[in-house]
């Protein structure tokens, strides 16, 4: 009999219906929200984010693209990402009172429209998967102002500042993939998940710990990939003058 190659399609099909369960919770994370039941969204939205990031590696490991190949999973995954990711935190902006009144809708449907331009950017990955502009992790975002309760305005600036850094070539880092300082990365990434999960069982009124190992977790992700940028231009210019 002939030997077996690889996996089955089920297994195939078991990975894709694992990414399309995003779906799912994209639309029990909208049903909370339009409760304003706030830790259950981040709850539904936090199980998306378990989705995402292991049914990458599992495609990969399982060679899903080859094994069905008319079937393009990264489509897929994008559809459910820029739901879960960009228009339920744009929601929750416009209903969530973490905004200046005058500035929620008007922040939501920018949010929402720049992370659709983003999303379609073919330029956002960068040579060792990163990502070349702010990646579109609102999710992220509008969690961490809700944890940390900032004063609107305060909410305001950071949504701003992120708009912009949308349009620039500032690289952001990928937690899994970016092969440069993953331990470390995948350390803190970790750190966060589990700092997150804990701020949602307090009913997002989390311990000063929390709020500490959450902060700084979260400057850690939102700044390593400058700064392996910095570094990495820096050991060019120096080759270059030597």
């Amino acid at each position: 009999m002939p030997k077996r190659r690889g996996w089955p399609r089920t297994e195939s099909w078991a990975v894709h219906l694992l990414t399309a369960s995003g779906a799912a919770f994209a639309v029990l994370a909208t049903l909370s929200a339009f409760e304003s039941n706030w830790t259950a969204t981040f709850a539904w939205l936090g199980a998306a984010l378990f989705v995402d990031g292991i049914d990458g590696p599992l495609a990969r490991t399982f060679k899903v693209e080859e094994r069905v190949p008319w079937f393009d999973g990264a489509i897929l995954d994008l559809v459910i990402d820029y739901a879960t990711y960009v228009f339920i935190p744009a929601l929750m902006l416009a209903r969530a009172d973490i905004m200046p009144p005058l500035l929620a809708i008007p922040a939501a449907i920018a949010v929402a429209v720049i992370g659709a331009i983003y999303f379609a950017d073919t330029r956002m990955k960068t040579v060792d998967f990163g990502f070349r502009g702010f990646p579109a992790v609102w999710n992220a975002v509008v969690f961490v102002l809700v944890a940390f309760a900032l004063p609107p305005y305060a909410g305001a600036a950071l949504i701003a500042l992120f708009l912009v850094l949308t349009f620039t070539p500032v690289e952001f880092i990928h937690p899994f993939r970016v092969r440069q300082a993953r331990p470390l990365t995948l350390t803190m990434t970790l750190a966060w998940a589990v700092f997150a999960l804990l701020a949602v069982l307090a009913d997002l009124k989390p311990s000063a710990a929390i709020l500490w190992g959450l902060g700084i977790s979260s400057a850690y992700l939102a700044l390593i990939g400058a700064f392996l940028q910095a570094a990495r231009l820096w050991r060019r210019r120096s080759a270059s003058s030597a």
